[in-house]
């Protein structure tokens, strides 16, 4: 929502984003109690097909082109998504710009002078992302870095300059992003910086690079300024590591006389600064109490901030500029749930926004604002309309130290019939834990969430001390706490579950991505007799391997992840990490486990699910283990995607109770592979034809 969008959709990197979160998953004990339990709710509803909930979108990712002229959207193309686009008094007239056959593509913006579409691509999911141009009259598509093991980075695009943009290329040093000037019709190549030292950088509207940030020795960050393509030798502004991931610049005005900061330095929550760049003064916008400034909407012209977000339990918008709020109190009125605003044209007159009224399938509109006109573009997933989706409940849990805990807690249809947000009778529950840990988990609809619920489960998120969006306190409170009072708090979160009525002790999996994988291995490692069982998606086993394979371009921030986790060239830091590694507790697993792994995964090896399951089968404990050979750090195809959400709901069904729609033939048509532990998953050995 804010000035670029092609800066916005891009930018992100390692140093403002969760390093291990998701993109965007045995002999079992039979509980027959939870069965029985469960029938009585959630099996008088319809069972949700996967493919409703986890195949392809019939429309998603609504854009306007920045001149008004052009809709654009992803979707299905023979089966894959691919990029759609249309006029914009004719949205009915769709055609495609793009022949993806196999990889879905899932990231998509116009070029600032509306001449071609962009999007990233990966090879199975190995995340080195190159960029791709299609131009709009020809339909001509162009490989704008046609290099090999290369991640494209943006680092600015403009509002003057409309042909071209500053990006980032680590095809000479795979750790250092290079600055290049692109022309983005030509698709013509400049130097502009290279670059042996800096993690990122920052331009104005000129493309100019006006800054450039590096780690430092506490795990903070140094911001130079740079001044004719030079860096300057002391840096303007720094961080320690304390408010590393809580203070960042957003951004500068058009004119280049505003730089945007996100802050926390001496304060909490980190609020919303305007520094003058002539003399250096900062000037307060927007603070909050409980949670960190999350977004804004710029002025598509100046860059000038309108409006900011916060999000506590909900995200809320607050607008500065009088139009701004207007429009937002107008679309306030007509929509049910949480909206944003995804693309915006050049004269701001009409808006792509976008709807999530959570029991009801998403979707996006056109809003003109000069008519006042409100118009609908596509619904998401027009399937689930009618699909007994279920409301999420905000809740707030206390540790055993005292720290808040911003959780969500979902229920399976017919459970809650006073719409309590408390089960009439206590059913089976997944722990669901977010990945990152760097990250945080949301309110709004949620495939996964809605899944399970569907399938009779009650669905616990939670924030996690060392989560982020709630101050630097409640983050760093998580340092070098990995299997510790970050795993407290999960436990924690379980037992007032239990303590309300959810569930019972013997009724709840453990269940995530990434570091939610960690924790699942965790879960049952140090804890192994509080869950049931536990499903470990692309989840590190050994903390000492898993900082010793990070991708080549997260080097220069490594020093975060030895200040947060522990530093393994030191006794003290290699000690602690051994300690919080699931690896060296797999003989103590005594429940069942299901893990799952991309092969081409760069931040979590295969490696580090292979191990685990090596461990497992030397100490004679059942574990199965899925495989995809075509996939990364999660699963992006649709058919893997239902694939595992087939595998994990039989191996659920199989522990917990819990309903699961027949697996059929959805491993056959993936590319999963099963080499250990079928036999352990009701109905997964047929499923593979053994």
């Amino acid at each position: 929502m804010s000035r670029s969008s092609i800066t916005v959709r891009l930018m992100a990197t390692a140093m403002a984003a969760g390093a291990l979160a998701l993109p965007g998953v045995l002999s079992a004990d039979h509980h027959a109690s939870n069965g029985a339990t469960m029938t009585k709710t959630a099996e008088a509803f319809p069972l949700i097909p996967r493919e409703a909930l986890f195949g392809n979108p019939t429309r998603a990712q609504g854009r306007i082109s920045p001149d008004g002229k052009y809709l654009s959207w992803l979707a299905p193309k023979d089966g894959v998504l691919n990029i759609w686009m249309a006029p914009r008094d004719n949205p009915d007239a769709g055609k495609a710009m793009t022949s993806a056959t196999d990889r879905p593509i899932r990231q998509h913006f116009w070029s600032p002078d509306s001449k071609s579409l962009l999007y990233i691509q990966d090879k199975g999911g190995d995340e080195n992302f190159l960029l791709y141009s299609i131009n709009v009259e020809t339909g001509e598509e162009t490989t704008l870095t046609p290099f090999e093991n290369t991640r494209v980075d943006i680092i600015g695009g403009s509002e003057t300059i409309r042909d071209k943009v500053l990006i980032g290329l680590n095809n000479r040093d795979p750790q250092f992003h290079d600055a290049y000037l692109l022309d983005l019709n030509s698709g013509e190549l400049e130097l502009v910086y290279e670059n042996n030292s800096y993690a990122g950088f920052m331009a104005d509207d000129t493309l100019t690079l006006r800054m450039a940030m590096r780690q430092n020795e506490a795990g903070g960050t140094d911001y130079f300024r740079v001044n004719e393509n030079t860096v300057e030798e002391a840096p303007f502004e720094t961080t320690a590591m304390e408010d590393s991931l809580t203070t960042s610049p957003a951004g500068y005005t058009t004119d280049g006389s505003t730089l945007y900061w996100l802050d926390s330095r001496g304060r909490n929550t980190a609020a919303l600064f305007a520094q003058d760049t002539a003399t250096g003064n900062k000037t307060l916008i927007a603070q909050d109490d409980k949670a960190d400034i999350g977004g804004t909407i710029r002025d598509p012209k100046t860059g000038v901030v309108e409006a900011y977000s916060v999000n506590y339990l909900k995200n809320e918008w607050t607008a500065i500029d009088p139009d701004i709020k207007a429009s937002l109190d107008w679309l306030g009125e007509r929509l049910e749930g949480e909206f944003g605003v995804s693309s915006r044209t050049d004269d701001d007159s009409t808006w792509i926004v976008w709807n999530d009224p959570l029991t009801v399938p998403s979707g996006s509109y056109i809003y003109d604002r000069t008519e006042q006109t409100l118009t609908p573009f596509y619904v998401t997933r027009p399937e689930l309309e009618g699909a007994p989706l279920q409301p999420m409940h905000p809740v707030e849990i206390t540790s055993r130290d005292g720290l808040t805990l911003p959780s969500y807690l979902t229920l399976p249809p017919g459970s809650d019939e006073d719409a309590s947000g408390r089960p009439e009778s206590a059913v089976p529950m997944v722990l669901l834990v977010h990945g990152g840990p760097w990250a945080r988990d949301d309110y709004g609809f949620s495939s996964g969430v809605q899944w399970l619920a569907n399938r009779g489960y009650a669905v616990l998120q939670v924030n996690f001390r060392g989560s982020t969006g709630f101050g630097k306190d409640f983050l760093n409170a998580g340092n070098k706490q990995w299997g510790l009072k970050m795993h407290d708090d999960l436990i924690d979160a379980t037992d007032w579950a239990i303590a309300e009525g959810i569930t019972t002790e013997d009724q709840v999996a453990i269940m995530g991505g990434s570091y939610g994988g960690y924790a699942t291995l965790a879960g049952l490692t140090f804890t192994p007799e509080k869950f049931a069982c536990g499903v470990d998606i692309v989840g590190p086993s050994n903390l000492e391997t898993l900082l010793a394979t990070i991708p080549p371009y997260w080097a220069p921030l490594v020093k975060i992840f030895h200040e947060r986790m522990g530093d393994p060239n030191t006794e003290e830091g290699l000690a602690l990490l051994k300690a919080a590694s699931p690896l060296y507790k797999a003989d103590q697993i005594t429940k069942p486990l299901l893990i799952l792994q991309g092969a081409n995964d760069p931040r979590v090896k295969q490696s580090e699910s292979d191990q685990i399951v090596g461990a497992m089968k030397e100490s004679g404990v059942p574990v199965t283990y899925v495989l995809f050979p075509d996939e990364g750090h999660g699963f992006a195809k649709p058919v893997n995607n239902i694939a595992y959400t087939a595998a994990t709901e039989a191996f659920l069904s199989t522990c917990l109770g819990g309903r699961a729609e027949p697996i059929g033939d959805t491993i056959r048509s993936s590319t999963a592979q099963v080499p250990e532990g079928a036999e352990h998953v009701e109905g997964l050995q047929e499923a593979i034809g053994e």
